[in-house]
């Protein structure tokens, strides 16, 4: 694992960690990013969602029952206090082994508890010439849950799109960085407020970002 800092923020050092998941070729992932819903709770089409919840079991996933996402507003001001559903992840991609080696990464490097649920978000974000694609439109925030990871699978015809670490809302970031294809961003979500800016097309055309990013405590219930 690779650890990543600001050369004048080394005390954060061990709160937040980069990898690459070289076990991961994240072209796998790809054909299941086309047949995404339309997340409903977003003006603008623009964000396209699925959301399932593990424990992992040794060596293995266990998929539990369908749940509803609820943050409070304190940490999402635009949608906080709303019970959000989205569809399962298909089964396809959680038989995938790739798709295992994800979230074993993810438990692995936090170190959670076996019994630690682990909310799966599959998203993509699309950008157009005539409209902007926002991965965070609640702005700089935190989740509400213990930690958060990032994992890139793709980025096509876009500009922007940078990742950011704040200790506070109104500080300068701690951590700027655009996550390449196969990269893991490790957050731990007390310590840390995240924001990731707006994309936009490169070259006329759609772009596009395709990310997972898991949360545990899950924040779903039932």
């Amino acid at each position: 694992m690779q650890t990543v800092w600001e050369s004048t923020e080394l005390e954060y050092a061990f709160l937040f960690t980069l990898r690459k998941v070289n076990s991961i070729n994240p072209e796998g992932f790809e054909s299941f990013f086309h047949n995404l819903p339309v997340d409903p709770y977003i003006k603008g089409n623009y964000r396209l969602r699925r959301l399932s919840r593990f424990t992992v079991s040794g060596n293995e996933l266990i998929k539990l029952p369908h749940g509803y996402l609820f943050q409070s507003k304190t940490y999402n001001p635009l949608l906080g206090d709303v019970k959000r559903e989205f569809s399962e992840l298909e089964d396809g991609i959680i038989k995938l082994d790739i798709f295992k080696k994800m979230v074993l990464a993810f438990s692995d490097s936090c170190k959670l508890h076996p019994e630690a649920e682990i909310g799966v978000h599959q998203i993509r974000t699309i950008c157009s010439a005539e409209n902007m694609g926002n991965p965070a439109p609640e702005g700089i925030h935190q989740d509400g849950t213990d930690f958060i990871g990032i994992f890139s699978v793709a980025r096509e015809n876009i500009q922007g799109g940078e990742t950011h670490l704040y200790t506070a809302k109104k500080e300068k970031p701690v951590f700027s960085k655009v996550l390449n294809s196969g990269e893991l961003l490790l957050v731990n979500d007390h310590e840390f407020f995240h924001f990731t800016t707006p994309i936009k097309p490169q070259t006329d055309g759609l772009g596009i970002r395709d990310v997972f990013v898991l949360t545990s405590p899950s924040l779903l219930t039932e």
